[in-house]
């Protein structure tokens, strides 16, 4: 994943947990335990149960009593549960920043040109990185607070991840979908919060039958 803007200690915490989670250091159902965290960051171990209340406030970890902190053992239906909300969102988001976008679309076009080379190397993280980044400009376009909050609040870069390391799809190409959804939106396609919500529910986990 590529490194956010941390403003806090928790944030820099909750950041290298998550970076964890998402490596492979610690697998699922692996217990992560809170003091050796704080050791191995010369911090004390409030900031850092803190930021595990975080991760576990994204379905991520889950504590029990006298068990403690383990990586939740995530499924394909859990991967998948998020998808529709998220799709939801995006709809609105596309219908409210359809005109902004008519007018300039650069912000998403700086996503699909670098989304190109990473399918061209088969780049996985940066398909992740480029195409969360296309959305997010999306949902910065509609110019709603509580509608980014909400977005944010999925973490959608970390299940996105989770979903190619977790389920090993086959590889495939991102940057022509996204390119096409650039161009409805310079031609203001009167469909574009339809296109997007289907986009996004094509992006869901595919669960066996």
């Amino acid at each position: 994943m590529s490194p956010p803007v941390v403003h806090s200690l928790r944030e820099q915490i909750r950041e290298h947990i998550l970076e964890g989670i998402v490596s492979g250091r610690w697998q699922p159902g692996e217990r992560i335990v809170e003091r050796r965290i704080a050791s191995e960051l010369l911090v004390s171990q409030t900031p850092v149960r803190e930021a595990l209340r975080e991760l576990e406030s994204l379905r991520l970890i889950e504590s029990a009593p006298n068990k403690g902190v383990r990586v939740r053992e995530l499924t394909a239906a859990d991967l998948k549960e998020s998808y529709p909300v998220r799709a939801g969102l995006e709809r609105v988001a596309a219908e409210l920043a359809a005109d902004a976008l008519a007018e300039d679309a650069s912000a998403l076009d700086r996503e699909v040109a670098p989304l190109y080379e990473a399918d061209r190397l088969g780049d996985r993280e940066a398909q992740v990185r480029h195409t969360v980044a296309f959305h997010r400009e999306i949902v910065l376009a509609s110019r709603n607070s509580v509608l980014l909050h909400t977005w944010e609040s999925l973490g959608i870069e970390v299940w996105t991840t989770l979903s190619i390391r977790w389920l090993s799809p086959e590889p495939r190409p991102h940057a022509e979908d996204h390119a096409e959804i650039v161009a409805a939106f310079r031609r203001r396609d009167p469909h574009i919060g339809e296109l997007l919500r289907t986009h996004v529910l094509g992006c869901a986990p595919r669960l066996p039958d």
